[in-house]
This record gives structure tokens, C-alpha cells and sequence, in this order.
């Protein structure tokens, strides 16, 4: 990419610093500077458009051009634009999104308390589980288990929890009281033969080796996305979420199911813990939760933790903890619109009517010699790369095949992301029959072109 003096790619380099993207590349290459939305596409400022083939960042489930999201924001931007939940007040709106997603939620929840992101809908359950266990007189019970390979955000604890190498090194992270155990992808690392049922059990019985190492009356918590997205979009081995929480149950351990990718209709139910049978004790959610028009998080707790919160907040005297935008009016607003609208639009059941032709037309590739795994549920879904399809052997991260690819289609007109070599997709939720062909056909040429530059680097 050529940058030109003037251009909005060079005022890029010179001030915007970009998230997950090496710094040092972008210095020479430049920004891709997206300027408007339509639908399922975007489009850049040559006017060139892309299928949005992962939703923004898995958030923009009605698309980027829903006009009573933006008639709602208006409208809550006049009657009043600012206004916090601190000291007993509170917006109206705020106390109607609260009430519709306990109304929503798939297991009996108490209270909601917003935030802006799903890094700090996380970061805040880690705080009220240690908040809790100091209030029931288990100051001990403090640990908590994430996975390998999970993502929970990006603050210094909830950074923690996720278990992607990247978001540790150079960080000093993860902090002290959070431990992992292993990541559940049947596929890459069950043993030869060894069923979904089978490698569920053993996962189990690992984490149930890690509570009894680490002792029982340490650990407080364990934090799961139904599915796993960015560490690959790795759905659950069969009877697995039955048996870790049966695991959980016998070591009072609490559940914090994470909704924030998962959340409205994703996997084909409003959340993802009911396609798997989860029944957590704390959910957090974001992202599509105003499809992404607006920041806003939620995290719901069920009444014996909010019951526990009572009992410090009199012990202190106050409950200190909030964010001056957490449930702010506008955004609250325009959540609330969206749930309107997946509500009268049947969102999940779009989604399960939908699926079978994402899932159909990405399986075409299960026989292409570079693609190890197709998998996914709902409109989730990913295509993992290999050096050897029959050892599954991957490639070096260092041979930067998956993001090769992703560049290419790119090239094509999809963006999409490279999680190493696993390419993911999740478009939104309102994308039609010939767009999922359209992204997949992009998706193919891109894979093409990613085989014949492997085979020329020798990596094949």
C-alpha cells in the first residue's frame, strides 16, 4: 500500500495505535480505513466493499445499517444522553434493559450491573467472587480456572483469564490466583481413537485433578465460554459441560459462563449456554447485546451472590465498585431496541434455519488437503489449516499460513481472521443465503491461492 502524504492511512500511522496488529509491519504497510456500512458489507475508502465475514469482532449481529438502532440512539440522545447508576439513581432505561435480560436469561438470575465491554463485565465477576467469598467467611476460596486457549478480555485480570500466550508475554501476566486447565478440542488433542464422550471425561477429570492439587477450599471459580472463539472457535466435546459441572458442583466452585461472543443467537438459541446445557452462576454478555451500535456490557448474578453483596455493602457501607458509563442511557436504549429485534425477528431461529448452509458450503473444504478440521455451530464457525492432513501436524506459527490466507481473502472481498491457523467466520446474524455462497466462494479462492503459495515456500 502506497501512503500518501495527506491521506487518512498516513495520519493513521503517525497517531492511531491499533490493537492486535504488529506495530512494527504497520509502520510500512498501512491501515485498511473503513468509511461506511451497508448490511453485511463495509466498505473502504476507495469504495471497494467486503463481506463482513466475523461481524466486526463478532458483534454486529443485525448488520451496519439497521435504522432503528440509530433512531433509538437519537431518540435517547434528546430525552436525556447521560446518566449513572451511582448512589440509588439510575437512567429509566437502564432499569428496562435490566429487567429484560433477567427475563431473558437462561437460568434464574437476580441483578444485572452494566459495564462497557466484555473485558470489564469479566474483570468485574472476578471482583465480586472474591467480594463473595469474603462474605460468606471463605477468605481462602479465592482461585480461579480458565482454559487454555479461552478469551475473556484484555484488562490486567481479565487478561489473565485468557489463555493465549500472546496476551501474556511481555505483560507479567497471568497474576497470581489464576490457574488453567486444558483446552477442549477434541480434535487436536484427544488421542488416537479416543471419542468426543471419552476425551470429555478425561477433560473433566483434569480439572478435577487441578482443584484437588491446588485444594478445594482454594478455588472459587471457573470461567467458560460455551464455545470458544478466539482461541479457534472450538465447540465442546459431547457431555462435556454435563461433567465438568458435576465436577464443579461436588467442590462448590462457582460457574461464570462467558455470553459475550456467544450471546443472542449466535449458536441457534438466545445464548450459548443453552445449546450446551450450561447453568451458571454469574453471565456475562456484549457485543451483540446492542449489536455493537453502542458499548455496553452486562454481567447478571444470581440472588445467594447478590444476596452476599447485601451483606458487605452493610459491613462497609457502601458497595464500591462502578463505572461512570456502565448503563449509560444511550446505549441501554439502543440494547434494548436490538432485544426488540431479535425478539420479533426470531434471531435464533434465523440462525438455525441458516446454519445448515454456512456449515454445508465450509464443508466442502473437508477435503482439501491443506483444511484439518471444519467445525463450528450455528453461525459460528472455523476451517483449520495443517501442514499434514493425515498426522494433523500444523504448521509453524512462524510460517504465517493462516494469515496468508486471511490477506487473501481479504483480496477477495471477505475479511475475516486468522487465529493462527484456524480461519474464523461469524457474519451477522441478518446475512442471506447468497451472501453466506458469496463468502464462502471468496473463502475458496483464498484458499487456493494460500495452497499454491505454501507449495511454492516449500511448506507442503
Amino acid at each position: 500500500m502506497t501512503i500518501r502524504a495527506n491521506s487518512v492511512a498516513a495520519r493513521d500511522v503517525a497517531s492511531y495505535l491499533h490493537p492486535y496488529t504488529n506495530l512494527s509491519a504497520h509502520r510500512d504497510r498501512g491501515p485498511l480505513v473503513i468509511t461506511r456500512g451497508e448490511g453485511v458489507r463495509v466498505f473502504d475508502e476507495a469504495g471497494r466493499g467486503y463481506i463482513e465475514g466475523l461481524a466486526g469482532l463478532w458483534c454486529t449481529a443485525l448488520g451496519f445499517d439497521e435504522p432503528r438502532l440509530i433512531e433509538a440512539a437519537e431518540r435517547q440522545m434528546r430525552r436525556l444522553p447521560f446518566y449513572h447508576g451511582f448512589g440509588g439513581k439510575v437512567p429509566d432505561v437502564g432499569v428496562d434493559l435490566a429487567e429484560a435480560l433477567i427475563d431473558l436469561a437462561p437460568v434464574p438470575m437476580s441483578k444485572v450491573l452494566f459495564a462497557n465491554s466484555g473485558s470489564e463485565a469479566n474483570d468485574t465477576a472476578i471482583k465480586l467472587i472474591w467480594y463473595f467469598n469474603n462474605s460468606v467467611g471463605r477468605p481462602e476460596k479465592k482461585k480461579i480456572i480458565s482454559r487454555e486457549k479461552a478469551y475473556h478480555g484484555v484488562t490486567v485480570a481479565s487478561a489473565s483469564l485468557t489463555g493465549l500466550a500472546n496476551n501474556h508475554r511481555d505483560f507479567d501476566l497471568p497474576i497470581a490466583r489464576i490457574v488453567h486447565t486444558g483446552c477442549p478440542h477434541h480434535y487436536r488433542f484427544a488421542e488416537p481413537g479416543e471419542s468426543e464422550e471419552d476425551y470429555a471425561s478425561r477433560c473433566a477429570d483434569a480439572l478435577e485433578d487441578l482443584i484437588l492439587a491446588e485444594g478445594p477450599d482454594t478455588v472459587a471459580a471457573f470461567f467458560a465460554e460455551p464455545v470458544m472463539g478466539a482461541g479457534g472457535v472450538i465447540p465442546p466435546p459431547a457431555t462435556y459441560f454435563d461433567k465438568v459441572q458435576a465436577v464443579l458442583a461436588r467442590h462448590d466452585v462457582l460457574l461464570v459462563a462467558d455470553e459475550v461472543i456467544c450471546g443472542f443467537g449466535r449458536t441457534g438459541n438466545t445464548w450459548g449456554s443453552e445449546t450446551f446445557g450450561l447453568r451458571p452462576d454469574m453471565m456475562t454478555t456484549a457485543k451483540a447485546l446492542s449489536s455493537a451500535y453502542m458499548p455496553i456490557s452486562a454481567l447478571m448474578v444470581a440472588e445467594p451472590v447478590y444476596a452476599a453483596m447485601v451483606r458487605e455493602s452493610e459491613k462497609i457501607g457502601i458497595f464500591g465498585h462502578g463505572f461512570t458509563y456502565g448503563g449509560h442511557p444511550v446505549a441501554a436504549a439502543v440494547a434494548l431496541e436490538a432485544l426488540a429485534i431479535y425478539q420479533e425477528r426470531d434471531l435464533p431461529g434465523r440462525v438455525r434455519t441458516m446454519a445448515p448452509r454456512l456449515h454445508e458450503g465450509l464443508g466442502r473444504f473437508a477435503d482439501h488437503p491443506l483444511v484439518g478440521e471444519v467445525r463450528g455451530v450455528g453461525l459460528l464457525a472455523a476451517v483449520e489449516l495443517v501442514r499434514d492432513k493425515a498426522t494433523r501436524e500444523p504448521f509453524a506459527v512462524t510460517d504465517g499460513v493462516g494469515p496468508y490466507c486471511a490477506e487473501r481473502a481479504l483480496a477477495h472481498g471477505l475479511i475475516t481472521r486468522a487465529m493462527g491457523d484456524a480461519i474464523a467466520f461469524a457474519p451477522p446474524l441478518v446475512i442471506t443465503d447468497d451472501e453466506i455462497d458469496e463468502m464462502v466462494d471468496c473463502f475458496g479462492r483464498a484458499l487456493d491461492d494460500t495452497t499454491t503459495w505454501a507449495a511454492g515456500q516449500g511448506l507442503i
